[in-house]
């Protein structure tokens, strides 16, 4: 298999992983509370843990620290905003975990993760491999 493909099949694992355990594993009450608001200070701080992880990944995969930099700015912002509509939207709708439209939601929310992750696994591709 050619280097830059096992490099980013590599990569794309270890944001996955990330991402589970920023998800569900590193969540606190904090949080997890309140996420109706615009600005809240749990979802500034859940999408700062993912941050961390984010830089902990691309200093493994040797990526410059300036893009470290740009990119987990940018991750942290859209983080925060997804995280946010669904937030919004399963509040206005009174979803809950027993309704499809809750799943829908949740799934939705981590597929705009992922696609986070694709982009940021492109970008490392054109600007720090």
């Amino acid at each position: 298999m050619p280097e830059l493909v096992s490099s980013v099949l590599l990569l794309f694992s270890l944001l996955m992983v990330k991402h589970m355990f920023a998800d569900f594993y590193l969540q606190t009450p904090k949080m997890l509370s309140g996420r109706c608001q615009y600005w809240h200070m749990g979802r500034a701080m859940h999408a700062g843990v993912h941050v961390v992880g984010s830089i902990i990944v691309f200093l493994i995969m040797g990526a410059p620290l300036a893009f470290i930099a740009v990119l987990v700015t940018l991750e942290w912002i859209v983080h925060f905003n997804i995280d946010f509509g669904k937030a919004s939207y399963s509040e206005k709708k009174a979803l809950n975990p027993s309704q499809g439209a809750f799943w829908r939601a949740v799934g939705l929310d981590q597929c705009l993760h992922n696609l986070t992750y694709v982009a940021m696994t492109w970008a490392w591709i054109n600007y720090a491999a």
